[in-house]
């Protein structure tokens, strides 16, 4: 279909290309860590060649964890203004990738601006404008899908989900579960196959599938149709037999010279997590993994960016390779830019713990800088350090008013020359443990 050569396969034939070099800077690591880990499927470099205002990066165990951002609009509500200040906030607070999961109108518009203005990768679910395009659910069919997915391809996306590996003798087993199927392109999937009595039609025309794929070096993202949507129904029957037809079908786009990684369950007890990525490292052959949360509890709605960030922390540190975040609104309704800003910030926090606890190269490098910082009370120098600078000034700022009110001959004695103070607002002066810790060591 095309002669491009894909990531995957110049590392297999020992090149290492530009993207793998600014891979290995960003890491600091040597570029052929990087070939050797593309050309083993275990490093992914989402790389559409149509995406020319790509920053390229790297996904994978090996690496430092990244986060991904979920925009797009609805049929409900959004539209472009609004995704494009989505995507300039992800970006801006840390996001490595984004996903534009729009499904209301002017799908794809939408994605093609996007995709002029993201420096970071972009996924989507190429499912979803296929039901944009159809009446009836049910009326899709394989040429529809297989057309929007190289309509997107050309368009310059890097990384798409499909759910491939749901097959029509996994349904059976969701039935027994609490919420049944969660996710969108895994529940409308399902029904198809029920409807009509066939296989899965990505999975059994998965080859010309991944034909497009290599055109255009489109990397796969293998979907978790059948991911569970609560605790009680975590790492059943179902979740694992659709991973092990994930397993077989990361070995197939390998061998097709397109690159591919697992995504992974939404709902996991705390205590299960490790051997959830553990399985899908030995079933996958260390395919990079990208989670989703986990969410380790269910009954927080409105906080499920901090339930998440519990969950994402752990699978980080056993393996998973890329977080997809969860906003304040999951459960709830769509993310606006005040919850895809703080949503972004709590799995920042949660890939950067995991790095830390890793010890990956540098990792702990900005930490130690801001525990400099507080020890000298250098207020400036710990807010330019912090994940949300804004966000910390605010709140410091906010003390100091709230203190102002309270008790400005206070304020006034103890400010220094600079108009700063040695202690914050929660200790004050005469009980700052710092301020008498420097008192000691002078």
């Amino acid at each position: 279909m095309s002669t491009v050569q894909t990531q995957l396969q110049a590392a297999a034939q020992g090149i290492i290309t530009p993207h793998m070099n600014a891979v290995a800077e960003h890491e600091f690591l040597p570029a052929e860590t990087i070939r050797t880990g593309v050309a083993g499927g275990r490093i992914v470099i989402p790389a559409n060649i149509h995406h020319a205002a790509l920053h390229p990066i790297g996904i994978g165990r090996e690496l430092s964890t990244k986060i991904n951002a979920n925009i797009g609009n609805s049929a409900l509500s959004s539209g472009l203004g609004e995704e494009l200040n989505k995507l300039h906030c992800a970006v801006q607070y840390g996001a490595d990738t984004v996903m534009d999961l729009s499904t209301g109108s002017n799908v794809n518009e939408i994605r093609a601006q996007i995709l002029a203005h993201a420096t970071v990768p972009v996924g989507t679910v190429p499912i979803y404008q296929a039901l944009n395009q159809v009446e009836d659910p049910m009326d899709i069919s394989i040429e529809l899908l297989l057309e929007v997915i190289d309509f997107q391809a050309r368009q310059g996306v890097d990384y798409m989900t499909v759910h491939a590996g749901l097959l029509k003798e996994h349904v059976p087993l969701a039935k027994k579960r609490l919420l049944g199927i969660v996710s969108r392109g895994g529940s409308i999937t399902a029904k198809w196959m029920k409807q009509h009595d066939r296989e899965n039609p990505l999975f059994t025309h998965y080859d010309d599938l991944l034909d497009i794929c290599r055109a255009h070096d489109v990397t796969l993202s293998l979907g978790d149709g059948l991911r569970p949507g609560c605790l009680a129904d975590a790492s059943d029957a179902a979740q694992f037999a659709e991973l092990t037809v994930l397993g077989d079908l990361v070995r197939r786009a390998r061998a097709a010279g397109v690159q591919a990684m697992v995504e992974g369950p939404g709902h996991i007890p705390l205590d299960e997590i490790q051997m959830n990525m553990e399985r899908e490292r030995e079933l996958c052959d260390d395919a990079p993994f990208y989670i989703l949360g986990p969410v380790v509890t269910d009954c927080a709605p409105g906080f499920d960016h901090i339930t998440s960030a519990i969950g994402a922390t752990l699978g980080a540190f056993h393996g998973a390779a890329m977080l997809c975040y969860v906003t304040p609104k999951e459960h709830l309704g769509l993310p606006n830019d005040r919850d895809v800003r703080e949503g972004v910030i709590a799995y920042k926090i949660a890939a950067h713990a995991a790095d830390i606890a890793l010890k990956r190269p540098h990792a702990r490098e900005r930490d130690d800088a801001i525990s400099k910082a507080r020890a000298e009370f250098d207020w400036k120098r710990q807010f330019d350090l912090a994940l949300d600078p804004e966000r910390a000034r605010a709140l410091r700022r906010e003390a100091l008013q709230e203190q102002q009110a309270a008790d400005p001959e206070s304020m006034q004695s103890t400010c220094n020359d600079d108009g700063t103070h040695h202690y914050c607002t929660m200790c004050g002066p005469k009980f700052c443990s710092m301020r008498i810790s420097r008192e000691i060591a002078d």
